[in-house]
């Protein structure tokens, strides 16, 4: 190989290597303790989510966590309505940190450089403990094969 090319792999290894760190560091991983409980057979705590939701998520995504309709669909403004939270939607194929990040944070960093959405930053609205209560809420309404398929993915997600 060239001198040229070990250096545009070494580029690009850094590249990549930049981004895992990024990762690592805006969403949290349950093992890194970062991360609050999120339970959904915690009645206490799904109560609280219930509330919250209610509150701050309902209007976008459903009351009965059924998202907006047409929700794949562009609108004319080139965004996407608000999915669904119930087994109909794709909640469950993320992981908590995921979700946790994404609600925390908004879309913003985990998307494409000029995608758009409506997903808000709940950072300084909700606090960390609310947000983990509105997913144990969310996941409380999942049928059992889907959280055992959730429960999976969050047992494989980066540590």
């Amino acid at each position: 190989m060239n001198r040229n090319r070990w250096l545009a792999l070494g580029a690009l290894l850094l590249l990549v290597a930049a981004g895992g760190a990024a990762w690592q560091v805006v969403v949290p991983s349950p093992a890194s303790g970062a991360l609050p409980p999120i339970d959904p057979g915690d009645t206490e705590q799904v109560a609280l989510g219930r509330d919250v939701y209610a509150a701050q998520c309902a209007v976008c995504h459903g009351a009965r966590l059924e998202g907006q309709p047409d929700w794949q669909v562009r609108l004319p403004n080139g965004r996407l309505p608000a999915p669904p939270h119930d087994a109909s939607g794709h909640t469950w194929h993320h992981p908590d940190s995921q979700l946790f990040a994404i609600t925390k944070y908004g879309i913003g960093p985990f998307a494409p450089q000029d995608y758009q959405s409506d997903m808000p930053a709940f950072e300084g609205v909700l606090s960390n403990a609310e947000i983990a209560a509105v997913l144990a809420f969310i996941k409380s309404t999942w049928p059992r094969e889907i959280r055992q398929r959730h429960d999976s993915l969050n047992r494989n997600a980066i540590k």
